[in-house]
């Protein structure tokens, strides 16, 4: 009959009949552990540094592999392919941080504006180990230092800010110039690490003048409101009255171009007139009269003709009676 014995992830079957043997019973149980030891996995999202005798020896690729027992080599394997997220100015829920206690995750997120105002910025660092060997070989504290990277990073670039760029228009370009800055720093201590992105978390200012900040915040606004309502105003109001005025300067240039052709026509008429005055004058001014005339007698209501040689006219006027 046979027995299974099971070790690790390995099953051996082994006969009843044992050897009773205390060195081969060690010996056996060596031999096993040394195969079990030197059958590894990597995952698909990592990449295993393989050492040997204490020193680097290569990067291993996902899958199953063999190796030499331990010690004689030993794999170290890092998250190649999974984004890590590293928080600042807030308490992380899976992150081994040194920072634990209130007042140290605080002072991290305090920050000196430009104009030497203070600002609560509290940011997520979005990174990927690229190169295992240089994360693990090149530093000797990789995390803590990439920590410290970052915050002297932020330093720098807050502090070239206003604190109203900070709170309110300039978080995409302030996130933006540090990751291109941190990755920069990561490139020249060749700590292996690529930058993804940096998230600027919901920045404020101190508690201690929070509510004096809110209320500069809503005067701005009310200010931003006005300008805006002004603007809207102007726009409406401005086009109109120019198109008005518009108006009035075609409407006089069109009076005064039938005004002015209307004189013209009268000059021309009148220089007419003299013209045929002064070759037949009485034919000419009997004319007149009766154009005259003809343009007179329509206007007048009542009309009285008399013979000029009629003498006492006044009994035939109506003078007592209204005249219809």
């Amino acid at each position: 009959m046979a027995r299974k014995i099971i070790v690790g992830d390995q099953e051996f079957i082994v006969p009843d009949k044992f050897p009773k043997s205390g060195f081969t019973i060690g010996l056996i149980l060596v031999l096993l552990l040394a195969i079990w030891s030197s059958i590894y996995r990597v995952e698909l999202e990592e990449e295993g540094v393989l050492m040997t005798l204490g020193e680097y020896s290569g990067l291993v690729q996902s899958g199953i592999h063999v190796k030499w027992p331990a010690p004689i080599q030993t794999v170290i394997k890092i998250p190649t392919k999974r984004e890590l997220e590293m928080e600042f100015g807030q308490v992380a829920s899976s992150d081994s941080r040194r920072r634990s206690n209130r007042s140290e995750l605080q002072e991290e997120a305090l920050m000196l504006t430009g104009d030497l105002n203070v600002a609560v910025v509290p940011w997520k660092t979005q990174y990927r180990i690229a190169e295992p060997d240089k994360f693990l070989f090149k530093v000797k504290d990789p995390v803590g230092t990439f920590r410290d990277m970052n915050e002297a990073v932020m330093r720098e670039v807050i502090g070239d800010r206003s604190v109203n760029e900070v709170l309110t228009t300039g978080r995409q370009e302030i996130a933006a110039k540090m990751e291109v800055k941190l990755q920069k720093m990561c490139d020249q201590y060749e700590n292996g690490i690529k930058i993804n992105r940096i998230l600027l978390q919901k920045v404020l200012p101190p508690k201690q003048v929070q509510d004096a900040f809110n209320e500069v915040n809503t005067a701005e606004q009310e200010k931003e409101k006005m300008i805006n309502q002004a603007l809207g105003d102007y726009n409406r109001i401005i086009p109109r009255a120019r198109g008005e005025a518009e108006q009035t300067v075609q409407q006089a240039e069109g009076y005064a171009m039938d005004r002015i052709n209307r004189a013209k026509g009268d000059a021309s008429l009148y220089t007419d007139l003299l013209r045929a005055y002064k070759k037949a004058p009485e034919v000419t001014k009997n004319r007149i009269y009766l154009e005259t005339m003809a343009d007179i007698y329509p206007k007048i209501k009542q009309k009285i003709i008399l013979d000029k040689d009629l003498e006492g006219i006044l009994p035939l006027l109506p003078l007592g009676k209204e005249s219809k």
